[in-house]
């Protein structure tokens, strides 16, 4: 996988070098120190992967984002991290607060490369085929996948596709999280955020910015709060957190 690091300071961008040499399936093609060096690096040559600061001079990393190729898969490098949610809104694979520690990385990594497996895999060939009462019929990779409702425990939105998560396995279908949410039972599922659709029946624990099922952290977007608490909690929920 081909992948750049644009970081305005150098120290930041000898660091990620460190940490990355070791990982022989990660080709580091360029590092750029602003977006504007990196974009037309872009224009002439593939990058799959950007390792990528919010904070910069010019265009920030967040604008960045928003221009380039849905191809090409983001994980956010930034000191701040009030910067989290906003990043999920271009959707950004994962957010690493910096110092980075190697073994978030190598998680962030491992991500990236299973959703791009996923992208590459399902390009036009999963879609939603037919919705009963209680479950849909998915074609990915060749099958046709029943899934039960009450299976799923949340769906990521990532680019033109989402990703619903089930039981111990992921399927990749071409739709966009809205899209979904219209097929699922609202009594069940919540909209916590631009990329994420959670099963309420799954939900361990949650605070004022996060939901954690299990090992997995879901962001809660400020626009989403107050309705994921009415639904959650209760209409007069706005004081219980």
């Amino acid at each position: 996988m081909n992948c750049i690091i644009v970081d305005d300071e150098p120290l930041a961008r000898e660091g990620m070098l460190l940490l990355l040499q070791d990982m022989s399936e990660l080709n580091v093609i360029g590092c750029f120190n602003g977006a504007k060096k990196a974009k037309e690096f872009m224009a002439s040559n593939e990058v799959d992967l950007i390792f990528l600061d919010i904070q910069m001079p010019g265009i920030n990393g967040l604008e960045f984002a928003e221009s380039i190729s849905e191809k090409t898969l983001i994980i956010f490098t930034t000191a701040y991290s009030q910067y989290a949610l906003k990043s999920y809104e271009v959707d950004a694979i994962d957010y690493l607060v910096k110092p980075i520690i190697k073994e978030r990385l190598e998680k962030a990594v491992k991500k990236a490369f299973a959703y791009g497996e996923l992208l590459s895999n399902n390009e036009g060939k999963s879609t939603l085929e037919s919705l009963d009462s209680d479950y849909m019929l998915v074609k990915s990779d060749r099958k046709f996948h029943k899934i039960l409702f009450k299976d799923i425990i949340y769906v990521e939105g990532l680019k033109d596709y989402v990703v619903i998560y089930v039981n111990d396995s992921k399927i990749i279908t071409a739709m966009n999280l809205k899209t979904i949410a219209q097929h699922l039972p609202e009594s069940a599922f919540i909209r916590v955020s631009k990329s994420y659709l959670v099963n309420s029946s799954y939900i361990d624990s949650f605070d004022n910015h996060t939901i954690y099922i299990k090992s997995t952290e879901i962001p809660i977007g400020d626009v989403f709060r107050k309705k994921f608490l009415e639904q959650y909690l209760g209409k007069n929920s706005s004081d219980k957190i």
